[in-house]
């Protein structure tokens, strides 16, 4: 058996090591990002963004540059055919490219929407331009007995429910902590919390084994954000209920999962920000842009489809436009 080197040789070894690498980090510096990543199947844009800002709720028609969402690229294989979804904030931003691939996929959709008609009107005739029948409620989700009457319009036009998303979300920073009110306090969690366990509560008892449950919940539930003390408590809500509904609903043979996004390019930021912010919106992530919401949606598929992801429940999916 060779005999164990001594102290000094190692740390010799330690020094060699050191030099080389420092000759090699001289030769071979690090790749630098200075430009967004494109990866995708078309190019998307990239910061700095027209400054706007709109009232609220924010519509998408009023956007520049428009959220792209039609994913021409994306070609459908029956993932979700002959099912039913039901798509809260479906109007707009990731709930219509959700709307749009859902039917690509073979659904009938159903979407749900605050004030936003001329949005929901666009989604409306996407969804049916894939061939799918497309209901539109107009409703707000944080009040209970609409919840049930928007499930059982749904259930009445389709015959069946088998997929919800839960997206529909209130969102307004706070820069301290003195100035974040009740009233906002009260409406975020009305909308974001409330609003998916009565969506939840009126679906299931229509949902057959095989259904699925997708909650949209943000980066913000992982991470926190400074001044959305509210929105961010709200989505680590929707992280916790998503695990802990899906080993409730185990036993009823209905999958429960949430995809946790990053910025994403909807009318929810541009709403919400100053003009100046919404220019750089998505420029601090390793990627260096926002999302487009046709970037976002093909994970809501993959987690409703029962030739997907039959066996995953439970999870948050981060689409968060990478780590580091």
């Amino acid at each position: 058996m060779a005999a164990a080197r001594s102290p000094k040789k190692v740390a010799a070894r330690y020094r060699s090591l050191q030099r080389r690498r420092a000759r090699a980090d001289r030769s071979r510096p690090p790749f630098a990002a200075d430009k967004a990543m494109q990866a995708g199947a078309r190019p998307y844009p990239v910061p700095p963004l027209p400054r706007q800002h709109q009232a609220k709720p924010g519509h998408e028609t009023r956007l520049d540059p428009p959220p792209m969402y039609e994913a021409p690229f994306y070609r459908g294989s029956e993932k979700l055919l002959g099912r039913v979804a039901l798509v809260t904030g479906g109007d707009s931003g990731i709930g219509r490219a959700v709307a749009v691939l859902f039917a690509r996929e073979g659904a009938d959709v159903a979407i749900i929407h605050l004030d936003e008609a001329q949005d929901a009107e666009i989604t409306r005739a996407a969804v049916e331009a894939e061939g799918r029948r497309c209901l539109v409620l107009q409703g707000d989700v944080s009040r209970r007995a609409f919840c049930f009457r928007a499930v059982e319009r749904t259930v009445k036009a389709f015959g069946r429910l088998d997929v919800l998303v839960n997206n529909a979300a209130f969102q307004l920073h706070a820069l301290r902590v003195e100035d974040l009110s009740e009233a906002q306090f009260d409406r975020t969690l009305k909308t974001n919390l409330y609003g998916y366990f009565h969506m939840v509560q009126a679906s299931v008892p229509h949902m057959k084994p095989g259904s699925a449950i997708v909650n949209n919940g943000s980066v913000t539930g992982l991470h926190g954000s400074k001044y959305l003390l509210d929105y961010s408590m709200t989505k680590g809500g929707i992280h916790a209920f998503t695990r802990s509904l899906a080993g409730h609903l185990v036993p009823r043979g209905i999958r429960v999962n949430a995809v946790a996004p990053g910025p994403v390019w909807t009318p929810l930021n541009p709403a919400d920000k100053k003009a100046s912010d919404v220019a750089t919106f998505g420029a601090d992530v390793p990627m260096k842009r926002p999302a487009q919401p046709e970037e976002i949606a093909p994970a809501f598929v993959f987690l409703a489809s029962p030739h997907c992801s039959s066996y995953i429940t439970g999870e948050i999916l981060p689409v968060i436009g990478g780590y580091g």
